[in-house]
């Protein structure tokens, strides 16, 4: 029987060495940048509706380590301090 195009492709040297490829190159990208390729967008809204683990992690993400036993309310409100500020440098750089 003769062989088919998908025969061909399938005992290919290239295509197996294509693949490994890509498999190397997303493995050396996890290894080398553990940040993930499309980030997760944050929480949006009023800030003292989001949970504790929300108002932790959006701090965190921007260097900010929260106070240990600081409530929710209070990082709420330390959140919306930074809105606030970053608001504020982007109205003034425009």
């Amino acid at each position: 029987m003769p062989q088919t195009p998908l025969d061909r492709a399938l005992h290919s040297k290239n295509a197996f060495l294509a693949f490994a490829g890509i498999i190397t190159a997303v493995a050396a990208w996890t290894i080398l940048k553990p940040d993930p390729i499309f980030p997760l967008a944050g929480p949006s809204g009023d800030p003292t509706e989001w949970t504790k683990g929300e108002l932790t992690n959006w701090l965190r993400a921007r260097g900010i380590e929260p106070e240990e036993g600081a409530t929710r309310e209070l990082m709420a409100a330390e959140v919306k301090i930074i809105r606030r500020q970053q608001a504020a440098a982007a109205a003034a750089g425009m």
